[in-house]
């Protein structure tokens, strides 16, 4: 063999061996019912974000996962979307509590404002 046959035989070696890791670090994340996505993908893998669009082999596999993860909600989310909507009850809670007394103190206002009324009317009178 010749340098340039050598290269070519290490070159496909090294796709061949990305196109696995690729393929192994999907398959873990679907067995860990972990959202795949290509940002996780190349922080797991080392792996450029062209080499997961561009490789049909890779991609295919790609294709694959998110189809079997369609609909599927990602735990962290979940717990994030819980926790943000009993945050927004409480404020909801808080803003008709707010609403009421602004309400009574309006009357409580309004009433003051008559005594004193009347309490000048009189004054102005004697």
């Amino acid at each position: 063999m010749n340098k340039y046959d050598n290269m070519i035989e290490w070159n496909r070696k090294a796709s061949e061996e990305k196109i696995s890791k690729a393929k192994s670090a999907i398959r873990e994340m679907i067995e860990d019912e972990e959202k795949v996505t290509i940002p996780k993908l190349m922080k797991k893998t080392g792996l450029s974000r062209g080499f997961f669009y561009k490789n049909p082999t890779v991609r295919k596999e790609m294709d694959r996962a998110l189809d079997l993860q369609a609909g599927m909600v990602d735990s962290k989310r979940k717990v994030l979307d819980l926790a943000m909507e009993n945050r927004i009850e409480l404020l909801e809670k808080t803003i008709r509590e707010l609403k009421k007394e602004n309400k009574e103190l309006k009357q409580k206002n309004e009433k003051q404002q008559k005594l004193l009324n009347k309490k000048n009317l009189s004054i102005l009178k004697s």
